[in-house]
């Protein structure tokens, strides 16, 4: 980034354009050709150009805005923590800024930076592994609670879920059922791993070894999850039960089973994350965790507000309990 202010002329002027097109490139306007679009974006990105939010709205004092980063806006997991952020925001007089990141650690930098010039309050954020791996306080401008997501070497506020104690119920649940060859869908974020570490407890203190050709690491993504499954289903052995990591990729696993004309749980179990509108809705109904998730998204924001008003008070880490909601999706082996 330069080391002064570069001003929107000179973008105009570096980019053959007029100060007008730029306005309307940078605000996502109409009536701009793509190739010109490019060539501004590009132009921005060279100079360093930043808008500056704060000067356009003549506002010279801290906002009554706060900031919403999730990782995922179609996981129902952050649709319902949205809003519980927003209403507890909006009690309080604040409004909330949503951006979702779709794990992509650029796309989060630039809503960070987007947040920081317009001088947000403060905000909540599912970080990326990226910045998981590169957290230090500096980074951030403002107040930060982090939710979903451990930071393991930063000191922050934090709202998380006792994942190693809900993933040990739920596939403790599924050996007790009497399903021995337990399949896994895990991911590489920080949850994921964590739930990942539960299910091998689980496993192990039941006499049973994890096995590889029964894991799979996959983006939490649906299609994700169909395609692991389907690899899992094409094995000599394939498990009886099939425990994911969130909501959507059991939503995939799903699919992979119907699609091959399998019974669940008759010809493979399966466990999962979250209460969904469709859990409790297909048949048979999904066993799963269900997380607390408007207590995640309200004690995050009333952490966050407090931070905002005594910037000095220790930092808290709050830890919550899922709750195992057993189901026909699960029911005993046969």
């Amino acid at each position: 980034m330069s080391a002064r202010m570069v001003s929107i002329k000179e973008v105009a002027e570096a980019a053959g354009v007029s100060t007008a097109t730029v306005s309307r490139v940078l605000s996502n306007g109409l009536h701009v050709r793509p190739e010109v679009r490019e060539r501004v974006m590009a132009t921005v990105e060279r100079l360093g150009y930043r808008p500056n939010l704060v000067a356009r709205s003549l506002r010279s004092q801290q906002s009554n805005t706060i900031g919403l980063i999730v990782s995922d806006i179609s996981n129902p997991f952050f649709t319902a923590i949205s809003r519980a952020v927003e209403d507890t925001a909006y009690e309080q007089g604040f409004s909330v800024l949503l951006c979702n990141t779709d794990e992509n650690a650029e796309k989060e930098a630039i809503y960070l930076n987007l947040m920081r010039d317009m001088s947000v309050a403060g905000a909540i954020m599912s970080p990326t592994r990226q910045t998981i791996a590169n957290f230090t306080d500096s980074n951030f401008p403002f107040p930060i609670v982090v939710v979903d997501r451990s930071i393991s070497n930063g000191d922050i506020d934090a709202v998380l879920l006792d994942n190693v104690d809900a993933a040990y119920r739920l596939v403790t649940h599924l050996i007790e059922q009497g399903y021995r060859r337990i399949g896994a869908l895990c991911s590489e974020m920080s949850t994921g791993l964590e739930r990942q570490i539960g299910y091998e407890k689980a496993l192990r203190s039941h006499g049973l070894a994890p096995k590889t050709e029964y894991m799979k690491y996959v983006a939490p993504k649906v299609e994700a999850g169909y395609a692991a499954t389907l690899k899992m289903i094409d094995v000599a052995e394939p498990p009886d039960a099939l425990f994911t990591v969130n909501s959507l990729l059991a939503v995939g696993a799903l699919q992979a089973v119907r699609e091959r004309s399998l019974s669940i749980p008759d010809d493979m179990a399966l466990v999962t994350f979250d209460e969904t509108t469709w859990a409790s809705l297909v048949q048979p109904a999904i066993t799963l965790i269900a997380q607390p998730t408007y207590e995640i998204g309200k004690t995050a924001t009333e952490l966050l507000l407090q931070r905002i008003a005594d910037p000095n008070r220790p930092t808290r880490q709050v830890m919550l309990k899922g709750q195992l909601q057993v189901r026909g999706s699960s029911a005993p082996r046969g």
